[in-house]
């Protein structure tokens, strides 16, 4: 054997574990590129129905804020008019309603006359009178 073979013949050797390894790593990419596909589609198979369900929701939802918004603005409407209505009575009521209560409390005071000795209208500056005093007066009159 000459230097030459013996050169050819471990080229060859590399060559071949080269080539062994080149192999193996193909048929590893094939397995992952598989496993990659089948899970594509499982997740596709998965994503769909979702998706569907999502769109129903949403569109579930639209509806409910319509209705909201509906109510919502005949509330602010009701409210406009209990406001209106009650600015009316209050204008229309409210005046004459003082008038005639301070008219009633004129002839109360004018009819039930005013004793000015009463006890029970002195004020005393400056003493606190307790509630047993002011049942005793109450007894006394």
């Amino acid at each position: 054997m000459s230097g030459g073979e013996v050169a050819g013949i471990i080229v060859a050797v590399f060559w071949a574990i080269l080539v062994s390894f080149l192999a193996v790593a193909l048929v590893r990419l094939a397995q992952t590129l598989r496993a990659t596909t089948k899970l594509v589609a499982d997740v596709t198979d998965q994503a769909v129905p979702l998706l569907a369900d999502a769109s129903t929701a949403v569109r579930s939802a639209q509806t409910q804020i319509e209705r909201v918004d509906a109510i919502a603005s005949d509330v602010q409407e009701v409210t406009s008019n209990a406001s209106a209505l009650s600015t009316t009575v209050a204008s229309t009521f409210g005046g004459p309603l003082v008038k005639v209560a301070a008219f009633g409390y004129g002839v109360r005071r004018a009819l039930g006359g005013r004793k000015e000795d009463d006890p029970r209208r002195t004020v005393i500056v400056g003493r606190t009178v307790s509630r047993r005093e002011k049942r005793a007066r109450g007894k006394r009159d």
